[in-house]
């Protein structure tokens, strides 16, 4: 036994020769002193000594741990000293405030999004989605857009293969929601949506819409108007006034252009607005029975209107903002703001 301990101290003296590092330092301390370490592997021997010469055998272990603790102990103390620099400047002072981490929130476009919807949930919309990869069918013809319709081209999108397509539009939603569900139906579809603009301060090849769709019986274009009229008015402003003006749209008949006084010059003019006091902000109608038809829905029974906004012009309008591009940019200056 006494011999184990003499070649324990011997090797000891001769590794701690060679410990030049904290790390080394530190696999000693496992070495010799770690729950498998070599001392404890002395002190597992104690049980089988005889009687009489335990107590004598657990003293000398003892002190020889308590000798190579305080040789350990050393080295590590020497070798952590030389980690902390030389000049007091460069040692972290603990007293210092800490750094705030920055808290992150919702894009504009997304909280302009988030606040459509809580304006329509109110009026009892629901909230419907639907893939942003369509069918001609869907994008196209159910919507009464056949190939040969000259205002196709206006809604041409991003071919993938053969008829599969980047929707460009949400009411691809709409028709989706009307083979599923009988009448009433009061949605919006809120997504994203492609077409193949030339980038420049007010398009993008890919934005967001949100669009709605209410059907059931006796629904009329004063409706129509109504609800328009209280979603502008909450979202904008009492103050702001709302125009319709005639114009196209092949799944809705009528279809009108919807204007509202600009919110930037309060109608005086402005670049924004043109100089004209007003902003187009949304496309609406009457649906098309030719709509109702391809989801086999009763056009002698049922009406309805439907109607389509694009979120980056909202926000634009909203804030004061004039070039698309700031959107997807990721530039925390300009994100940041909101």
């Amino acid at each position: 036994m006494l011999d184990k301990l003499e070649r324990i101290k011997g090797n000891l003296q001769e590794e701690t020769k060679a410990i030049n590092t904290l790390k080394g330092a530190e696999q000693l301390r496992t070495k010799y002193l770690g729950r498998k370490g070599s001392i404890n592997d002395l002190m597992k021997l104690i049980p089988t000594l005889p009687v009489e010469k335990r107590a004598a055998y657990g003293q000398q272990i003892n002190s020889l741990k308590i000798e190579i603790t305080d040789i350990i102990e050393g080295l590590i103390k020497k070798f952590s000293s030389k980690t902390i620099p030389k000049n007091k400047t460069e040692i972290f002072d603990i007293t210092l405030p800490g750094k705030r981490p920055s808290i992150g929130k919702s894009h504009p476009l997304t909280q302009t999004i988030d606040d459509i919807k809580e304006v329509f949930a109110r009026l009892g919309f629901d909230v419907a989605y639907g893939p942003e990869v369509e069918s001609e069918y869907y994008n196209f013809e159910a919507l009464n857009i056949p190939p040969d319709h000259p205002s196709r081209t206006d809604f041409d999108t991003f071919y993938i293969k053969g008829d599969i397509l980047l929707r460009s539009q949400t009411s691809t939603v709409q028709i989706r929601i009307m083979e599923k569900q009988e009448p009433p139906i009061r949605i919006i579809a809120p997504g994203r949506v492609y077409r193949p603009d030339t980038v420049d301060a007010r398009h993008s090849f890919m934005f967001h819409q949100v669009e709605g769709l209410l059907v059931d019986e006796g629904v009329s274009f004063a409706d129509l108007k109504g609800v328009l009229n209280q979603f502008i008015k909450t979202y904008f402003g009492q103050d702001i006034k709302m125009r319709f003006r005639p114009s196209f749209f092949p799944f809705t008949e009528p279809s009108a252009e919807v204007d509202i006084s600009c919110s930037l010059c309060r109608s005086k003019g402005c670049n924004v607005c043109s100089y004209s006091g007003w902003v187009e902000i949304l496309g609406a109608g009457m649906v098309d029975p030719n709509v109702f038809k391809a989801v086999h829905y009763d056009a002698e029974k049922y009406t309805g209107f439907a109607f389509g906004m694009g979120v980056e012009r909202i926000t634009m309008l909203k804030h004061g903002i004039g070039d698309i591009r700031l959107f997807y940019e990721n530039d925390m200056r300009f994100l940041s703001q909101f």
